[in-house]
């Protein structure tokens, strides 16, 4: 019973991280310390673990989900690929940082920082994107609905800031998702949707590396990654068809409570012990 726990967890993770591009690490890296007592097979999960084992099941989301988006051509090829190039060292970082962090400051921490992402959805009407430079990249899309959109960024920029969304990748075992969706939706105007596919694409690179990472430091459970594989497989293939279902704005609406939820229960285990 309790491995079957595991994959529906990472069917979940699968899912939710899919649909709102955030890779699935909010899922299974609070679950895994969650039950870290009430399941048996989970005793002494440290958030090390936590966070090496969340990355590796997110290489299986994020192929499932980019070969599913990339079939709706709802992703920035570029734009990720830019965004790696700062991904890449930055996850290398987070994994370095990950092994000074203990479990309960992990939790508070790592809600806090899910409640700062959830504000700035809230605020996000009232933040513009920024002005583009002459030498920017800009690109004019339309989303599954028919809207067009028309965004862009400076690349200098987007790659420092995808240094430190690496680093977070790495010490939280998130993915870099629940950062890079809202820097892409708010600062460079991403339309939700290509946001959410590029953002599957770009976790794709960073759990790679991450993973790797927290490989070579002994911080994968290969037990439990192989049981939330399948359920992270099937649930990036879902997550994509229902995120070409729902409008931007219910997207992201759906994203921001769902995000003030898991950081208020972070924090209260947290600040539990």
């Amino acid at each position: 019973m309790s491995w079957f726990l595991l994959v529906v967890i990472g069917l979940a993770a699968g899912t939710v991280g899919s649909l709102m591009g955030l890779g699935g690490g909010i899922i299974v890296v609070p679950a895994l310390l969650s039950l870290n007592g009430v399941l048996s097979i989970l005793n002494d999960v440290t958030p090390q673990v936590a966070a090496g084992t969340s990355l590796l099941i997110m290489i299986f989301t994020g192929i499932s989900s980019t070969v599913a988006y990339a079939k709706q051509k709802t992703i920035d090829f570029k734009s990720g690929a830019i965004f790696s190039i700062g991904i890449i060292p930055g996850a290398i970082c987070g994994v370095i940082i990950n092994r000074t962090v203990n479990t309960d400051d992990f939790l508070l921490y790592f809600g806090i920082f899910m409640l700062v992402v959830a504000f700035t959805f809230f605020v996000r009407k009232y933040l513009k994107p920024m002005k583009l430079r002459p030498k920017g990249f800009k690109r004019t899309v339309m989303d599954p609905s028919g809207n067009e959109f028309t965004y862009g960024y400076q690349p200098v920029f987007a790659i420092v800031l995808s240094f430190f969304v690496g680093i977070i990748s790495s010490l939280f075992g998130v993915g870099g998702g629940a950062l890079m969706v809202p820097i892409m939706i708010i600062l460079f105007g991403f339309p939700a949707h290509f946001a959410v596919a590029t953002s599957m694409f770009v976790i794709l690179v960073s759990a790679f590396i991450g993973s790797i990472s927290h490989m070579a430091a002994g911080h994968v459970n290969w037990l439990y990654a192989l049981a939330l594989v399948p359920g992270a497989w099937f649930g990036g293939q879902l997550g994509a068809a229902i995120n070409c279902r729902i409008s931007s704005d219910r997207l992201i609406f759906i994203l921001r409570i769902f995000m003030v939820i898991i950081a208020i229960r972070l924090i209260i285990q947290g600040l539990n012990g």
